[in-house]
């Protein structure tokens, strides 16, 4: 008998998965899932672009290109503005900040996964509640607390509206992420003589650095970004941060916005690093390896 393969009239030939029919509507589904990353990604990177466009453009200079490029808009920026001033306010608020929620999160994100009580549900809630009241409604409150603590035009204001607002939310990601490393490790730990602190440091906190990592991060570009807060608690030039010092940039009747652009990439940067960094330990898995099956 022949090997040759005979086709009949109307038959179909089959393809195997993969070819063009199977392709094309791989294809299919994934342009209807690119079309709107494309259309997301040219809406977030235009405003950047322009930010970018006026900072390096000439004064008076039109076009699409910033060429020739130019740093005399950083130049007013940091000189003029006494920009170096807000940039100090912005890191010395931020790195407290960040230290508060790291380490209080920590403490509190134990606590919510390590033990059981009766209103842990009910406290976890209310945690979850405290995120949808917007720090607006609360700057009165805040402005009267913090005149008779004479904490008003200080820095201290700052970190701690920043650290209690961000707190809530680093605890339940903290509670989170602590939950995932098993409870072996710990009483393992504590049968070969360890207490529960240092069984918490020496074998926990090491498996927590990508989790403290990205809480202290968030909370850092939190109170970096912040803007609400040091317009009402801030009365002196030399206690402003970066947003509000932006804003003399912005006149009653013109807008230098080749400053304000400049100012714009200079606040960035710190955010675009930390995030690069951060990135990395968000897809690391915090207990990868630790227990062998």
């Amino acid at each position: 008998m022949s090997n040759e393969t005979l086709i009949r009239p109307g038959a179909v030939s089959a393809r195997p998965r993969g070819a063009v029919g199977g392709f094309g509507r791989k294809v299919s589904r994934h342009g209807r899932v690119t079309l709107p990353l494309v259309v997301y990604l040219v809406f977030t990177i235009v405003p950047f672009y322009w930010m970018l466009l006026f900072a390096f453009r000439r004064p008076g200079a039109t076009g699409l290109l910033p060429w020739p490029i130019t740093f005399e808009h950083f130049a007013t920026v940091w000189n003029g503005l006494d920009f170096a001033t807000f940039f100090g306010n912005s890191v010395w608020v931020g790195l407290s900040t960040l230290v508060f929620v790291s380490v209080l999160s920590l403490l509190g994100g134990y606590a919510l996964a390590r033990y059981r009580f009766k209103v842990r549900g009910p406290f976890m809630l209310v945690l979850l509640c405290s995120q949808f009241i917007p720090g607006s409604m609360l700057l009165i409150p805040l402005f009267v607390i913090f005149r008779n603590l004479h904490l008003l035009n200080q820095l201290w204001s700052l970190i701690i509206a920043d650290s209690v607002f961000q707190l809530p939310l680093a605890t339940i990601l903290m509670a989170g992420f602590i939950t995932q490393i098993p409870v072996d490790l710990e009483e393992a730990a504590m049968i070969d003589g360890c207490s529960r602190l240092r069984g918490f440091l020496a074998v926990v906190l090491p498996l927590l650095r990508p989790a403290v990592v990205a809480v202290g991060s968030f909370a850092f570009i939190g109170s970096w970004n912040n803007f609400l807060f040091a317009l009402m608690f801030m009365q002196s030039q030399e206690h402003y941060t970066i947003p509000v010092g932006l804003n003399f940039t912005i006149g009653a009747y013109n807008v230098d916005f080749g400053a304000l652009a400049a100012g714009g990439v200079i606040a960035a940067l710190p955010v675009v690093i930390i995030f690069g960094v951060v990135q990395r330990y968000l897809v690391q898995g915090l207990s990868a390896g630790a227990v062998k099956g």
